[in-house]
């Protein structure tokens, strides 16, 4: 297993440094660092070098091979869907785990509308270590992570040298340049720098450059007798596709389900964008005709200045960490509302008789054929975009931890403070157009016609909005939160008892733009969206904001979150642990257009829409033990959850509970090791309180097990490996008819050491094509035959060049 990087005397700096043999110290959401088999805790962890054998994949493809989380992957870049012992995924993102980066929160939510935490992170070289921690005192030592942690550690120059990479894919288009080098520039005083670039149009055909662009991270570390003291800063500026739901054929029955490829679109390939779809043309955040080209997807750009300062002064051990983050960006995604064949749709949009023709691509003008692409479908195609204009974030954490000889025990005290302010201002646009359905980047827009000869499409966009004035939506939300935190731990011989407190309050200040506000709000107005005087049928299906009636949003929120632990290390390689907590985080945008909020005062309805809370019971043992480790640990968890569903922003006020077993192992036997684990989870919605038939009902999206093995031999010239995770079953929706077939992704890697300076990589993902299916959108068998649904990337080869000095 991957080893921490602070040392066990003090809870010092994380750097890329080994620890001990035989020792795993452990230091992300608990009080003092200190050795994993003396910590009440679940926790994992990963080194950077083992994280780039996987080969040139985003945050959640490496995630996904680390026990105890469950990803959703597939999506691209970020967005995707992060989540542990069986806490729901109720409308994306990472609700109930933060995503840290060297300590601090990257946003303070992670399941922000179409812009999930993992969108403003990159994995490169600049990281030392991921870590990782399940329940726990998680919900204690942060804000917002009742389920767990995910801290990505920088390296910090500690070790002196760097590294160069080259990557090209080889199967599908991609370019990229890793670097990073730290270095030594006197006895106390270091850096380390880094970051990558990339471009290409990706692993799915959009006929685009959908990758553009990269990060660079710098830090600079001073070190004295009894301290240190860091700065550091990041600019990330990248740009990344955001895959959705696409065209299948599902047959057979709901338990057992056939999914297939609608021919001339490959799920595992293809996308339905292409330079014929290339620009989402409706009204911005200011009622004004703007243009969002569809290649720009997702792109977050952030400019971070960060400090840190850790020193010992008193016998107290006083560390601050603070970070400033100026964030904005851009969300692009589209996905089909219908499918159908051509007539069949032209008829449900344009009328009986209605005709189809191209509006674009090389066919522009021409009639669209009955069996075109053959498959002879058209879709309704929705195109969303979410503007961030502002996602400034600022965190300050100070802690002080100290040790006291008591008895014939060690008696550790922490108290901390946590300072944060969060803006979400965003502006939700949409716009349906019609397509046609086919790969390989060649879709074109389609345009429709009544029988009595009147255009129901223009430049193929049936409605400047989303059939309807529904979501389109503007909100300025500024978010604070202030979180004193404090915890006990006394450890005697081979027992160790703990518990710690936290105590978050904060407030919400801010405007809500919409017609889904009602109270007669208009959302629907007719503009010439196309300059040539005249109004369309189209021009007339204009959604606006209703500028001058917006509604407050001024409430607060406060909640309690504690932990309490027992660790017994029975014998050296051997320990048990018992752990209750329970811990909270507060809701943002979800709550937001919603009967939580009053309207007209901006205040909360019940100060229970404010926050969720979860409540854990776990334990389990620990082995470690001339090179192999075991870790089990049984949980019991209970989750409220205050959410809007991604695609309809329908609100569901729900409670859950889950229950199972994680277990976690490594063997190394000389050049042979391996890290597995297993998940298995049980979860039931035990309350809807909007729609009481889905009480009793099994989550969606909640495979039985997850399963991950990455075995690998390393020696003097090559190291060979592969990546194995298994998803069992799970069904689409929470109505339970449906199943999503369980599947098994197998990635691998061969690097070549010629010399010391040099490796030479061919790295795969999804080597034997598995149709993995994480999403589909009907929630029972369609009588058509079609549906739509989001899987895993089909099989992407790369090789690389990297240059050690």
């Amino acid at each position: 297993m991957a080893q921490a990087n602070a040392k066990p005397d003090r809870p010092a700096e994380p750097q890329e440094a080994q620890a001990e043999p035989e020792k795993e110290v452990f230091s992300t959401g608990v009080a003092k660092g200190r050795d994993r088999l003396d910590s009440a805790t679940s926790t994992s962890s990963l080194k950077g070098s083992e994280a780039q054998k996987l080969g040139p994949v985003g945050l959640a493809d490496i995630l996904r091979t680390m026990a105890g989380i469950r990803v959703e992957n597939g999506i691209s870049e970020g967005n995707n869907n992060y989540t542990v012992r069986g806490l729901p995924i109720g409308s994306g993102g990472s609700k109930y785990v933060q995503i840290e980066e060297d300590g601090l929160p990257v946003v303070e939510f992670n399941d922000i509308f179409n812009m999930a935490g993992d969108s403003f992170v990159r994995a490169d070289f600049t990281i030392g270590q991921i870590e990782t921690i399940r329940g726990g005192s998680a919900s204690t030592f942060a804000t917002g992570s009742p389920g767990g942690l995910i801290n990505l550690i920088s390296k910090t120059g500690e070790v002196e040298g760097g590294a160069i990479q080259v990557t090209a894919g080889l199967d599908y288009d991609l370019k990229r340049v890793d670097f990073d080098y730290g270095a030594k520039l006197s006895d106390s005083l270091r850096f380390h720098v880094g970051g990558f670039y990339r471009v290409g149009e990706g692993p799915r055909e959009t006929g685009m450059t959908s990758f553009k662009g990269g990060q660079v991270k710098l830090n600079v570390t001073k070190t004295f007798a009894n301290g240190y003291i860091r700065a550091y800063a990041k600019l990330l500026d990248d740009r990344a596709p955001s895959y959705a739901t696409y065209p299948v054929t599902i047959t057979g029955t709901n338990d057992k389900p056939v999914i297939g490829n609608i021919a001339g679109f490959d799920i595992l390939k293809d996308t339905m964008f292409s330079p014929n779809v290339s620009a989402m043309i409706t009204l911005d955040g200011n009622n004004q005709i703007a243009r969002y080209p569809v290649k720009n997807g997702q792109n977050p750009q952030s400019k971070s200045l960060g400090l840190e300062a850790q020193f010992e002064l008193g016998g107290w051990t006083l560390t601050n960490r603070m970070r400033y983050a100026n964030t904005s960006g851009e969300f692009l995604r589209g996905f089909p509302s219908t499918v159908a064949p051509l007539a069949t749709l032209a008829a449900s949009l344009a009328g009986t008789g209605a005709t189809a023709t191209y509006a674009t691509g090389p066919d522009a003008g021409k009639p669209v054929p009955a069996n075109a692409n053959g498959n002879g479908l058209l879709a309704n195609f929705f195109v969303n975009t979410y503007n961030l204009r502002n996602g400034d974030h600022f965190a300050n954490d100070f802690r002080g931890t100290r040790v006291w000889k008591l008895g014939q025990g060690d008696l550790t005290v922490t108290g901390g403070v946590y300072v944060a302010t969060q803006t979400i201002a965003v502006e939700a646009l949409q716009i349906s157009m019609v397509t046609d359905v086919v790969g390989g980047g060649r879709g074109a827009l389609v345009n429709l016609t009544s029988a009595a000869g009147v255009a129901q499409t223009q430049d193929g966009i049936y409605a400047y909005s989303r059939n309807g004035p529904r979501l389109r939506r503007s909100f300025d939300v500024d978010y604070s939160f202030f979180a004193p935190y404090a915890s006990v731990n006394y450890h005697f011989g081979k027992l160790a008892i703990g518990g710690s407190l936290r105590y978050d309050t904060g407030s919400a200040r801010g405007w809500m733009v919409g017609a889904d506000l009602g109270d007669g709000r208009n959302g629907t107005v007719s503009v010439d969206m196309n300059g040539d005087g005249r109004i369309s049928a189209p021009e007339t299906r204009v959604s606006a904001l209703p500028l001058g009636r917006p509604a407050p949003v001024d409430y607060t929120f406060k909640y309690l979150s504690y932990s309490a632990g027992i660790n017994y290390r029975a014998a050296e390689p051997l320990a048990f642990f018992a752990r209750y907590s329970r811990g909270g985080r507060a809701n943002a945008d979800k709550i937001l257009f919603t009967s939580a909020i009053d309207n007209g005062t901006g205040k909360l309805t019940a100060s229970e829409h404010g926050f969720d809370i979860v409540r854990q019971l776990e334990g389990g043992l620990k082995f470690r033990k001339n090179g192999i480790t075991f870790n089990a640990t049984t949980f019991l968890a209970y989750a409220d959850d205050h959410n809007q569903l991604n695609a309809t922003a329908t609100w569901t006020y729900r409670k859950y509970r889950t229950y199972g077993l994680e277990l976690e192992g490594g063997i190394r036997r000389g050049p042979f090791s391996m890290v597995a684990g297993a998940t298995y989870t049980k979860a039931k919605i035990t309350e809807d309180k909007i729609d009481p038939t889905l009480t009793g009902k099994e989550p969606r999206h909640q495979p039985a097990w997850t399963l991950q093995a990455t075995p690998q031999v390393d020696t003097r010239y090559a190291t060979i490996g592969a990546s194995v995770v298994t998803i069992t079953s799970s069904y689409a929706q929470d109505s339970n008819q449906l199943k999503m077939p369980g599947f098994t992704t197998v990635g691998g890697f061969v690097i070549l050491h010629p010399t010391k300076a040099i490796d030479v990589a061919l790295t795969g993902t999804n080597l034997f094509n598995a149709k993995g299916f994480l999403d589909i959108s009907q929630a029972s068998m369609p009588t058509t035959g079609i549906g739509w649904a989001r899987s895993v990337q089909g099989r992407t080869l790369a090789a690389s060049v990297r240059f050690n000095f």
